[in-house]
């Protein structure tokens, strides 16, 4: 009898299967802003294009979605100071561009400071966008970091990277944090943000995954340093709109492809219909060698 029930059950579940054709929109490039300050560092500023969601990306057509020409001012409160257009190269035949501190005509710029409010203010083909962020005062405290042997593999030259850090008293503070290996660059983890809602007021230890490229496909040992590897901790104390964005972003890209992922809107701090975030760092960095 269960058996026959169970059938039908399979069988209702068939008959009910439907061809579901989605018809999206095609919608006008939008501004992308991904722009940070972090204290003792020049204001950086990258301006795109969005891409269509089906687009065959390629790097010519990346190098194209930069955003040329634009007029980027920030300021701390007391000066303002308007960017200058840097070029990068990216790989052979494609240059990508930033917006940083004019070298050329340095007056009013400035690095960033600790517990110091920035606006943004970006004119780019017509329109006006506008963010602001805070470099906050190290409420989380990078007290210490060391390196074990990864458990339970049968690899004894990979290693794993722990902290400990101390949270103050109160509720609502951020971070997010980034790890580089050698003379790599830093990179964020693939969960690279959090907060103090299971912490609030302890002193507390955790493991820290190793950052990850987002452009390359992830493996098995991406959460794994090497013995003899130069591990640098990048630790940061961050506003609440920049954990959002970042916080809601990690949780989109998880999701790609994931169907029974819930739906999620990545959540930015910039103005004018425009996608990305503004983002200020209070940064505390500790370097180890994987022993």
């Amino acid at each position: 009898m269960k058996f026959c029930a169970l059938f039908f059950i399979i069988i209702s579940f068939i008959s009910c299967e439907k061809n579901v054709d989605l018809n999206l929109k095609s919608a006008e490039p939008v501004l992308v802003v991904d722009g940070q300050i972090e204290d003792a560092q020049p204001p950086i500023i990258v301006l795109t294009k969005s891409l269509a969601f089906f687009s065959t990306i390629s790097p010519a057509q990346l190098a194209n979605s930069f955003v040329r020409n634009a007029e980027v001012y920030v300021s701390n409160g007391v000066l303002t100071h308007k960017l200058r257009e840097y070029s990068v190269p990216l790989s052979p035949g494609f240059t990508g561009y930033f917006y940083s501190n004019d070298l050329v005509s340095p007056a009013n710029s400035f690095v960033g400071q600790l517990n110091t409010t920035y606006t943004l203010r970006i004119v780019a083909e017509g329109k006006e966008y506008a963010s602001s962020t805070k470099i906050l005062n190290n409420a989380f405290k990078l007290d210490s970091i060391w390196i074990k042997q990864a458990p339970q593999n049968v690899d004894t030259l990979k290693r794993v990277l722990f902290l400990k850090s101390t949270d103050p008293p109160g509720l609502g503070n951020s971070g997010r944090y980034f790890t580089k290996k050698n003379s790599g660059q830093f990179l964020p983890g693939e969960n690279s943000v959090f907060d103090d809602q299971v912490v609030d007021g302890t002193t507390f230890s955790s493991q820290v995954p190793q950052g990850i490229d987002r452009n390359n496909k992830l493996t098995g040992d991406d959460n794994f340093f090497k013995k003899g590897d130069t591990v640098t901790l990048k630790y940061c104390n961050i506003d609440r709109g920049t954990y959002t964005f970042w916080n809601t972003w990690e949780f989109a890209y998880q999701s790609i492809g994931n169907p029974f992922a819930q739906p999620n809107k990545v959540i930015g701090n910039i103005s004018n219909g425009a996608l990305g975030a503004f983002s200020g760092y209070a940064v505390q960095q500790k370097t180890i060698i994987a022993r």
